[in-house]
């Protein structure tokens, strides 16, 4: 794409959180904005749009828990693929936390920078370039979060469809971490090792 998708962003990003009633309410509006979007991107959205709609409410949030706070597969946190729960996951999210500030977004205090949601939110009404970088530098992670969802026949396996179709296409590197990550899973703590960032930034686990 010759511009940066941030309308794109945007609607992924709310199509991401949590689902209520203000997810509802914006269905519409999904639909109408996804329509001057180029159909790989747009198409997916209007996928998971109709699935909004047909869904009980109660049964769409049950399945949200289930799927991202309960299975670490599908983690919506983009440094775990790569750093799992070690010390060296808290240095990245510094990483995430820097490119907020450094155009005056905050985050509360519960609410972790590499969240999905969060990332693409900042790269929609953010920094859309830095944006774009931290989910590039994470594309391995979005790749296996992707194929998990589409395995499973997730409603919101389109929605990370929509957001892969915003970025280039797999390299032969990204193909080699995806299939290593696949195989290994994310690194494990290394015993002995001084922690790489401050304590306020390290995790706690993949849930929210």
């Amino acid at each position: 794409m010759t511009e940066y998708p941030t309308t794109a962003w945007q609607l992924q990003s709310l199509s991401l959180c949590y689902p209520d009633a203000r997810l509802v309410e914006a269905i519409p509006l999904l639909r109408a904005a996804s329509g001057v979007l180029p159909d790989a991107i747009a198409r997916p959205l209007g996928v998971f749009a109709d699935q909004v709609e047909t869904t009980p409410l109660i049964e769409l949030a049950s399945s949200y828990v289930a799927t991202f706070d309960h299975r670490r597969k599908f983690s919506p946190y983009l440094t775990y693929f790569a750093y799992g729960d070690t010390r060296k996951r808290g240095m990245a999210l510094l990483r995430f936390k820097h490119a907020y500030r450094a155009v005056g977004m905050e985050l509360n205090d519960d609410e972790l920078p590499d969240h999905l949601a969060v990332v693409l939110e900042f790269a929609a009404s953010g920094d859309a370039a830095a944006g774009r970088r931290l989910l590039l530098e994470h594309r391995a992670g979005l790749e296996l979060m992707r194929l998990g969802l589409r395995e499973c026949d997730s409603p919101w396996a389109n929605v990370l469809e929509s957001v892969t179709a915003t970025l280039p296409p797999l390299n032969t590197h990204d193909h080699s971490t995806i299939a290593r990550l696949a195989a290994e899973g994310p690194p494990e703590e290394e015993v002995g090792l001084a922690p790489y960032g401050p304590p306020e930034y390290m995790p706690t686990g993949a849930a929210r």
